[in-house]
């Protein structure tokens, strides 16, 4: 396999770092963690790390996971707050405890328990955005009292904003033939607290198997979540389709959804020759990804097939 990485454009701080990384002849799983702790602490990342949205209550809750190909080991954080690197507390849960996931209280106990860098997480201009969004949304007579009272009547989608609905995303392949994948994300900005998207989900938001491909999901997780989107992908590879087709097959699923939020989803994929593909739903206009293989001088930004119903 031709070493490469591919990243939503969210990812774009990220993408040289996993492809250095890669040419220094690391495995995936590190050029993943790499790339991705780099988008964790860049503040023009709107939807992931330092630079992402908080919840209704103005705090930074954070999630992730990443996963190996070879193995199908996989590790996943949620609601995290307080450590900078969602990413790297994902991976530890995959090394060094049996479980997949954690989340809440447990996860930050178990970041700082593997010694991992805890920080602020709000940057100043985050922070500054969401109290023009709370003067803005937030009702005189509720905001009095905050953050005591009911808060489900605020989550009317803001799916206008470029910050509402985000992640950055990475998959990678090695000169050792492993696939590796990572997801990383501050969530839907101004989410209702403990709110968990496709993220940390592994099927939903990533897949990832050496035998067939891989698949990672950005936007809406409330439908791929529905639809165990990234899983289906990897499915539809097993079962003879092309990168492309897979990706289309999973966005008919999409479609057939009914009920509950249904918003824009992008689908990044690769086959396990490496080859990519990348699909959107539901946006105005076609997502940008980006590419970097091995005897690339720079990392391309490519556009993404759009496919702009929903249903």
């Amino acid at each position: 396999m031709i070493p490469f990485v591919l990243s939503n454009d969210e990812g774009r701080s990220g993408t040289p770092v996993s492809a250095e990384a890669l040419c220094a002849g690391r495995p995936a799983l590190d050029a993943i963690e790499a790339g991705i702790r780099e988008v964790e602490r860049d503040p023009n990342a709107r939807s992931v790390g330092y630079g992402g949205a908080p919840n209704l209550l103005g705090q930074m809750e954070c999630d992730a996971s990443i996963m190996c190909g070879r193995s199908q080991r996989a590790g996943a954080i949620g609601a995290l707050q307080g450590f900078l690197h969602p990413i790297s507390a994902a991976r530890k849960v995959m090394e060094r405890t049996p479980h997949v996931m954690l989340v809440g209280e447990g996860a930050a106990r178990f970041a700082a328990e593997m010694g991992l860098e805890r920080g602020e997480m709000l940057s100043p201009e985050a922070r500054e955005a969401y109290l023009r969004w709370k003067q803005e949304r937030v009702p005189a007579e509720l905001r009095a009292r905050w953050p005591d009272g009911p808060l489900a009547g605020l989550l009317a989608p803001t799916v206008a904003d470029d910050i509402a609905l985000g992640t950055t995303c990475f998959l990678a392949g090695d000169a050792g033939g492993d696939l590796a994948g990572g997801v990383s994300t501050s969530g839907w900005a101004y989410k209702y607290p403990g709110r968990l998207g496709d993220s940390p989900i592994v099927g939903a938001g990533l897949y990832v198997d050496n035998r067939w491909g891989a698949a990672a999901c950005t936007h809406t997780g409330e439908m791929t979540v529905r639809a165990g989107t990234a899983r289906a992908v990897v499915a539809y590879l097993k079962k003879g389709a092309s990168v492309r087709d897979a990706c289309l097959e999973a966005l008919d699923d999409l479609r057939n959804l009914k009920g509950g939020f249904l918003g824009s989803v992008v689908i990044h994929a690769v086959d396990a020759s490496g080859a990519p593909h990348v699909v959107c739903i539901g946006l105005k206009t076609a997502a940008k990804y980006r590419w970097w293989e091995e005897g690339m001088k720079d990392v391309e930004q490519r556009e993404a097939e759009a496919c702009f119903a929903t249903g």
